[in-house]
C-alpha cells in the first residue's frame, strides 16, 4: 500500500466528493461528515508519505504503470510533501470552523473535496500538462465555492474570478504547448534535460517560460494580475475566504517554484538573467503595491486580501533569488502565510458574527466583546508583520539574508519597506481593537451565516492558528532538512 500513497492522496478526496451528491437523494446534511472523514484519512496518508520521504528520500509513482516520460508521474519530495501536509491540516481546521459557520449543503462539501483534490494533485504531479488539469480542477471548485455566498456580489466575484482565472490557465497551457513543441515531452524531469539540450536562449524555450510563469502569476495574484482576489475574498462566505486565502494562491506559488526548480531549473535563471530579474521585479512591485493598497482599505477583508498580494510577492521573490537560504525562507513564509492568513479571515468572520464589525473603524473597542477572537487576530497580525519569535519573522529574515547573499540590494530595501507598510496597516487595526472607543453600540446580526452562533469549535480554530503561527518556528530545521531533496540551487 505504501507505494500507492501518492495516487491514493488524489483518489481519496475525489471519491469522497461524489458521496455527498449521491447521498443528496436521502439527506442534505451528510456532506460535512463525509468531508471530515475523507480529510482525516487524507491527513493519515500525508503523514505516512511524509515519513517515507523523510526516511527514504524522493517517492516516484507511475500512474497506471506507464513509466515516465510517456506516462504521468507523481513525484513527492520534501517541498511537495510539506504542501500536501499543509492541505490536510488546513482543510481539517476549516471543516472544524464550518461545522457551525456553514454552509451546510452537500453540494458545498463536494466542491470542498474537489478543491482538496486539485490542490493535492498540483502539489505532487511531475507532469506539466497534468499540472494544468489539476489547476483547472482547483479553479472550477474555487469558483463554485466563492459563488456559494448568499449575496449577489458573491456571484459577480465568482464570475470575475472565473474570467481572470481562465486567462491565467490558458496562458499556462499555451506555454506547455511551446515547451512540448521544443522538446516533445511533458514530464518535468525529462523537460529539464531536454530544455537544456535545446538551449535556454531558444525562442520556443523563452516563450514557454514567459507564458507558463505568466499564467501562474495570475493564479498567485501578483500585482497587477491580482484583480480577482479582493472581490473573491471579501464576498465569499467566511469559511470559503479562510480556505481559499490559506491554500489556493499558496499551492499556485508552489507550482511556480516547481517550474523554476524542476522544469526550467536554476541553470536557466543563471543563463537568462533577464528572466530572473523580470520575475524578481514583478515580485517587488507586488510587495510594495499590495502593501500600499492594503493601507488604503477601510474594509478589513479587502485589506487582508491586498495583504496577500504583498506577501505572495515576498514568497515569489524568495524563490526567484534561488539561494538555499532564500528558498528555505520562501517555503517557511509560504506555509506560515497559509496558517496566518486563514486564521485572520476566520477570526474576522467571528468578529463580524459577534459584533457586526467589518471595517477598520468598526473594529474600534471590539476586543472587549470578543476577547479570544480579537486576541488571536492580534497575534496573527503581529506574526504577519514579522514580530519574533513568530514564523513570519523567520521566513522574512531568511529571505532578506538570501537577498543579501545574492547582492540583490534593491530587493533588500523593498523587503524592509514592506515590513514597515505591513506594520502600518495591522498596527492601526490592533490599536482600534484595544484602545479606541466603540463605534458600534449594539450587537448586530450578521448576514453571512448570521443565523449561526459562534461555536467553541470556531474559537478553537482561530486560537490554534495563533498558537501555530508562533510554534511553527520550531519546525524550521525540519523544513530545511526536507528541502535538501530539491535540485541544486544557485550560489551554494
Amino acid at each position: 500500500m505504501i507505494e500507492h500513497l501518492p495516487v491514493l492522496l488524489v483518489v481519496l478526496p475525489i471519491v469522497g466528493g461524489t458521496l455527498p451528491l449521491v447521498a443528496s437523494f436521502y439527506t442534505d446534511r451528510i456532506g460535512w461528515y463525509v468531508a471530515t472523514a475523507a480529510m482525516l484519512c487524507h491527513t493519515v496518508l500525508a503523514g505516512l508519505l511524509g515519513w517515507t520521504v523523510w526516511t527514504d528520500g524522493v517517492v516516484s509513482y507511475a500512474v497506471g504503470g506507464f513509466a515516465a516520460p510517456y506516462g504521468i508521474e507523481l513525484v513527492v519530495d520534501g517541498l511537495s510533501v510539506a504542501l500536501v501536509a499543509l492541505v490536510s491540516v488546513v482543510s481539517l481546521g476549516v471543516l472544524a470552523y464550518a461545522r457551525s459557520a456553514g454552509p451546510r449543503s452537500n453540494a458545498f462539501y463536494s466542491q470542498f473535496l474537489l478543491l482538496a483534490t486539485g490542490l493535492t494533485g498540483m502539489s505532487i504531479t511531475g507532469d506539466v500538462f497534468n499540472l494544468y488539469v489539476f489547476l483547472e480542477i482547483t479553479g472550477l471548485a474555487a469558483y463554485g465555492l466563492v459563488a456559494s455566498g448568499r449575496e449577489a456580489n458573491a456571484a459577480v466575484a465568482a464570475l470575475k474570478y472565473l474570467i481572470v482565472g481562465t486567462i491565467g490557465a490558458s496562458l499556462y497551457l499555451l506555454g506547455v504547448g511551446y515547451a512540448l513543441a521544443a522538446t516533445g515531452t511533458l514530464n518535468m524531469a525529462d523537460l529539464a534535460d531536454k530544455l537544456a539540450a535545446v538551449g535556454y536562449d531558444s525562442t520556443l524555450v523563452l516563450t514557454a517560460f514567459g507564458l507558463m510563469v505568466g499564467g501562474l502569476t495570475v493564479k498567485v495574484a501578483l500585482f497587477p494580475l491580482h484583480t480577482w482576489q479582493p472581490d473573491a475574498y471579501a464576498n465569499a462566505p467566511d469559511t470559503v475566504s479562510a480556505y481559499i486565502s490559506a491554500l489556493v494562491s499558496t499551492v499556485s506559488a508552489y507550482a511556480l517554484a516547481r517550474l523554476l526548480f524542476s522544469v526550467f531549473t536554476v541553470q536557466f535563471l543563471d543563463a537568462v538573467p533577464v528572466a530572473q530579474w523580470a520575475l524578481l521585479g514583478l515580485a517587488c512591485v507586488s510587495i510594495v503595491a499590495g502593501s500600499a493598497l492594503a493601507v488604503s482599505q477601510s474594509s478589513v477583508q479587502r485589506m487582508l486580501a491586498y495583504s496577500s498580494v504583498s506577501q505572495f510577492g515576498l514568497v515569489v521573490a524568495g524563490f526567484t533569488i534561488a539561494t538555499p537560504i532564500a528558498v528555505v525562507g520562501a517555503t517557511v513564509h509560504l506555509v506560515g502565510h497559509a496558517v496566518m492568513k486563514g486564521g485572520l479571515f476566520a477570526a474576522s468572520g467571528i468578529i463580524e458574527r459577534r459584533t457586526g464589525a467589518t471595517t477598520v473603524g468598526g473594529y474600534a473597542g471590539m476586543a472587549a466583546r470578543t476577547p479570544l477572537a480579537a486576541g488571536s487576530f492580534a497575534v496573527l497580525a503581529l506574526a504577519m508583520v514579522g514580530v519574533p519569535p513568530a514564523v513570519g519573522f523567520v521566513g522574512k529574515w531568511y529571505i532578506v539574508v538570501g537577498a543579501v547573499e545574492a547582492n540583490a540590494w534593491p530587493v533588500v530595501a523593498v523587503l524592509l519597506a514592506s515590513t514597515l507598510l505591513t506594520l502600518a496597516y495591522f498596527a492601526r487595526l490592533v490599536e482600534r481593537l484595544y484602545f479606541a472607543e466603540p463605534t458600534i453600540r449594539e450587537e448586530t446580526a450578521v448576514a453571512d451565516g448570521g443565523d449561526s452562533p459562534v461555536s467553541t469549535g470556531m474559537i478553537t480554530v482561530v486560537v490554534a492558528a495563533a498558537v501555530l503561527a508562533v510554534a511553527l518556528t520550531a519546525a524550521v530545521p525540519a523544513i530545511e532538512q526536507l528541502l535538501e531533496t530539491l535540485p541544486p540551487l544557485l550560489n551554494q
